[in-house]
């Protein structure tokens, strides 16, 4: 799957990555896609969502 783009009113990356990617520890590759650092959304934002990469680990923004 190719990415997409989503339009979320607040929430989280951990929820986010867990729904689109199948894996709430992936939330560092949408954050990275989408220049964030902080997992916590404020109001209603845009993201860009990766293809889910099953192969791809999670983890700690660096």
């Amino acid at each position: 799957m190719s990415n997409r783009i989503v339009t979320v009113a607040g929430g989280n990356l951990f929820a986010i990555a867990a729904q689109y990617l199948n894996d709430a520890t992936q939330w560092i590759r949408i954050a990275q896609l989408n220049g964030l650092v902080d997992p916590i959304l404020p109001g209603v934002t845009t993201l860009g969502i990766p293809a889910v990469d099953a192969s791809a680990g999670g983890g700690v923004a660096g």
